[in-house]
């Protein structure tokens, strides 16, 4: 399982994360706390708690092309 921690704190930010998750057949999920919702879903990532990190979660098996991780670097919190 890949994880990450992303800043979803805008709406901008949100529209253009879906715009990215939506592009890949593969499932991507999110989680805040004990929430777990599909990050292809607006409406399902406007339900957490975005004034916080949320968690990326790509399930084991999947392995995504290098584009996918390379659009993802605009939403990482940086270390």
């Amino acid at each position: 399982m890949y994880t990450e921690m992303l800043s979803l704190s805008s709406i901008e930010t949100v529209k253009k994360f879906v715009c990215l998750a939506n592009k890949y057949p593969f499932p991507i999920s999110l989680m805040s706390d004990k929430y777990k919702i599909d990050a292809k879903s607006i409406m399902g990532i406007f339900s957490l708690d975005l004034s916080r990190p949320v968690k990326l979660l790509l399930e084991e098996g999947e392995c995504p092309p290098e584009d996918f991780f390379k659009e993802l670097q605009q939403f990482k919190i940086p270390e």
